[in-house]
């Protein structure tokens, strides 16, 4: 019986810091999003931010169903305080963008990870180009923000290559 618990109380433990590490990418997530490094680009609102990058660290560390919910609940709270009316694409599209990375191996950049990081950039770009079309209620006026959309994710892959493997660095220390 004792086996048993110490058994259970493993798995519990993993869970908790599963659970805390999804909160903190998900408050990460919302404050580089909103707050920190926040240019805006295009024509529809859109702004470069880290949030993304903090999207694919989390997505190359914790299991699919955690790094989801970090992408959307730290993706869709920026929305909500910021520009509320992309708040409900926004956690779609945040939650999608995590389906291609893998947090199986011991490293969080992989060739997995590294194309997947192409994988994310079309799913966003896509995303928000048929949540505009449904916002504005045409297809040709979302055109115009692609260009700053592609910026807005490219900065955020090109930034996660270097900062993860600065959290590497640290946590192999």
């Amino acid at each position: 019986m004792s086996e048993l618990t110490a058994k259970e109380n493993i798995k519990t433990a993993d869970t908790v810091k599963r659970i805390t590490a999804t909160a903190v990418m998900a408050a990460l997530t919302t404050l580089m999003t909103a707050y920190i490094f926040h240019i805006p680009v295009g024509v529809n609102g859109g702004y470069v931010h880290l949030g993304d990058t903090m999207i694919y660290l989390a997505a190359a560390f914790l299991p699919l169903p955690y790094a989801c919910a970090a992408g959307a609940i730290g993706g869709g709270l920026a929305d909500l305080l910021t520009a509320p009316v992309w708040a409900p694409a926004t956690i779609i599209i945040k939650m999608l963008i995590c389906l291609p990375f893998s947090s199986k191996g011991t490293k969080l950049v992989t060739k997995r990870n590294v194309v997947a990081l192409f994988l994310a950039f079309a799913i966003s770009a896509t995303g928000y180009y048929i949540a505009e079309g449904i916002i504005y209620g045409n297809w040709i006026a979302p055109a115009a923000s692609i260009p700053g959309n592609l910026v807005q994710i490219g900065v955020a892959a090109v930034l996660v290559l270097p900062i993860a493997e600065v959290v590497r660095r640290a946590i192999r220390r």
